[in-house]
């Protein structure tokens, strides 16, 4: 199983904005600045964190983006569910386009199922909350000032 960037990059701001102050702002020029990843695509992300009311973005001069819900509140299965295009991980999985003559006979896709519900099962057992436990250490290496 593999995430996607925009996966990454949702876990990634999610993870910076929990362990700023609550209230305390951020910009996602900072962001992409510390991530070394690009504002464009970043910008995306923002937005769609916003529409599932996962942050809250305050606008005008010295505006910026904050955790809207409380880390422990943000379940990293429901997060990747929703970030994710897809999860076909072959393409009998695919409701339409499946092409493999082995699908009506295939017990591989069965176990790939399993598998595929067992990765997301983990993670539903996660919040963003729990890859805070070292807060200070991630504070040190988010908020030190060289790059």
């Amino acid at each position: 199983m593999r995430l996607t960037l925009y996966t990454d990059f949702s876990l990634r701001v999610l993870m910076y904005l929990a362990t700023k102050e609550a209230e305390e702002l951020s910009t996602i020029q900072e962001i992409s600045d510390r991530y070394q990843i690009s504002k464009n695509h970043l910008t995306k992300v923002v937005h769609e964190l916003g529409k599932m009311g996962l942050i809250e973005t305050v606008r005008g001069r010295g505006g910026g983006i904050r955790l809207n819900v409380k880390p422990e509140d943000i379940n990293v299965g429901a997060l990747v569910r929703k970030t994710e295009d897809d999860f076909y991980l072959v393409e009998c999985f695919r409701p339409d386009g499946n092409h493999c003559i082995l699908s009506s006979a295939c017990k591989l896709k069965g176990a790939l199922h399993e598998a595929l519900s067992a990765y997301l099962a983990v993670l539903d057992k996660y919040t963003i909350a729990d890859f805070l436990v070292n807060k200070e250490e991630l504070a040190a290496i988010l908020f030190s000032k060289p790059l």
